[in-house]
């Protein structure tokens, strides 16, 4: 192999930490290099080496780390450098699946203070508003190069949130449409039943709907109970998921919720 080749490759992997089982033994943060890593996240474990020697050669001063799981890496953190954000590779997989929905609401929540962005295949705007709803800090389909992908990153490092323009032009479409639409909900409750249904779908909880609209919290829960007949839902969690699907079909699923 041509020896230049060799030691370009050498150089990609000082710099990606992959905790695999592999012959170079030289995976370990480079000292005074790598102020903060990356760790990326993913069960495929081809898809995670090859997107994070690519990572590597795009950012010298950030560690890639690649890991089967969360809790590979925990066995592993004090030999990295202070975890700067979480990627998240979904891959084809939807992100209202079970397992899906509860990882990132997993590590949305333990990771409070450390962004999570999720990478998909899909570019789908109900798929990107759950991630968002689920705690993620951004969601990046598969369609961006490496180099837009980690800026998209440095990104939510800084606190911003990033969603594709298709999201973007979907949500116009919604606005566009909301004359012929007109309000989703209006031919399935009373317009109080809007308002709290409106304030379920934001997540607040009884006390403050209750303060906010100047109900009784008694009277919030009748109305939390009849929407949940109306739509045929046994938790809370299950009444914003079946209202947020009927909100991205501009009220087409109404038939099937009365």
């Amino acid at each position: 192999m041509n020896s230049a080749l060799i030691s370009n490759l050498d150089l990609r992997q000082e710099n990606v930490a992959l905790p695999l089982r592999i012959d170079n033994p030289n995976t370990s943060a480079v000292p005074g290099r790598h102020t903060h890593s990356l760790v990326i996240l993913d069960n495929r474990e081809l898809d995670r080496q090859c997107l994070a020697q690519c990572m590597a050669a795009q950012k010298a001063d950030l560690q890639i780390l690649a890991f089967g799981s969360i809790e590979e890496w925990k066995q592993k953190r004090d030999e990295y450098p202070p975890l700067s954000a979480i990627l998240l590779n979904v891959g084809g997989k939807k992100i209202d699946e079970p397992t899906v929905s509860e990882q990132i609401r997993k590590l949305s929540s333990e990771f409070a203070s450390t962004p999570l962005i999720v990478l998909a295949d899909s570019d789908d705007f109900g798929q990107i508003v759950r991630a968002l709803e689920y705690g993620a800090k951004g969601f990046i389909p598969a369609s961006v190069s490496v180099s837009v992908c980690m800026e998209l990153i440095a990104l939510s490092v800084a606190g911003g949130i990033f969603v594709p323009a298709s999201a973007l032009f979907a949500m116009r479409h919604l606005l566009d449409s909301s004359n012929s639409t007109a309000r989703p909900l209006s031919g399935i409750f009373t317009d109080r039943q809007v308002e709290v249904v409106e304030a379920l779908r934001r997540g607040k909880a009884n006390k403050i709907i209750a303060y906010e609209l100047n109900l009784r919290e008694s009277t919030v829960k009748v109305h939390v109970r009849n929407i949940m007949k109306k739509v045929k839902a046994t938790n809370r969690t299950e009444v914003v998921f079946k209202l947020n699907d009927l909100f991205l079909s501009g009220g087409s699923a109404t038939n099937s919720l009365c």
